[in-house]
């Protein structure tokens, strides 16, 4: 009789157990999922996890993340670096009114041993310079095509582009592996680099202003969290963390 009543003890307490078990992992799958998904620029990469920490991330180039969110990816939040991506969703009511959160601009970098002796963005024109940009959909690669064109330099420049790439991130891979002897990224990206690569500031009557944009993707699945996330970006802390980081001020 004792060890019936101590077999019906432990069923009890095997059954508590596995009942509380699944309480925390129901517990544990609701805080997963309460995390917000964030399509941003590539060049928000090693700032946004700083931000916050409490979030899913996916980086690449602003437009092609754009297009991503037109076919219906996943997504709670989108930040761009630059305001036209963000205003095409929002014409076509994919996201809430875009919120400028920084500023940048455009530099350029080179291999510490600068094969090319590059000194000013008018080396870039000279015979055999190797130079790799985004392409002309990302904003990166459209604020490259906006300073040759202030500079009157398109036509020389152009004819020494070894490689158009898709988000800032594989511009400085390149840079930083030797592939190219001069990229144009963000002046974040540079610092963020240290000695990997020399920065080249640019002339300032070239420079465009460079803005980075932040939204609600309107079928998010996690709207609270997305507003948490847009509100921290938006903080003083945010703010804090990007300016350290090199951003400017929106």
């Amino acid at each position: 009789m004792l060890q019936s009543s101590s077999t019906r003890l432990v069923a009890v307490v095997v059954a508590v157990v596995g009942v509380a078990a699944v309480i925390a992992a129901g517990t544990a799958s609701a805080s997963s999922s309460s995390k917000p998904t964030v399509l941003a620029a590539a060049s928000l990469t090693q700032v946004f996890p700083k931000v916050d920490a409490n979030a899913n991330f996916t980086f690449g180039g602003s437009g092609g993340l754009e297009t991503d969110i037109e076919q219906g990816a996943p997504a709670d939040v989108y930040a761009a670096a630059n305001p036209m991506d963000p205003d095409q969703l929002y014409v076509k009511k994919l996201v809430d009114k875009p919120v400028e959160f920084a500023t940048n601009y455009i530099v350029m970098v080179v291999p510490p041993s600068n094969p090319a002796h590059i000194t000013s963005v008018n080396d870039i024109t000279k015979k055999d310079v190797k130079i790799v940009v985004c392409n002309a959909a990302q904003p990166c690669g459209d604020y490259a095509s906006r300073i040759w064109i202030a500079l009157g330099i398109t036509k020389a420049a152009t004819k020494n582009v070894v490689s158009y790439e898709t988000d800032v991130t594989q511009v400085m891979a390149e840079v930083e592996l030797g592939q190219a002897d001069v990229g144009f990224v963000y002046y974040t990206d540079a610092k963020s680099a240290g000695n990997k690569v020399k920065l080249i500031d640019l002339p300032a009557k070239s420079m465009p202003g460079t803005t980075d944009w932040i939204a609600i993707v309107k079928a998010g699945k996690h709207q609270a969290a997305a507003k948490a996330f847009v509100n921290t970006v938006l903080s003083a802390k945010g703010q804090a963390t990007l300016q350290a980081a090199g951003f400017g001020k929106p």
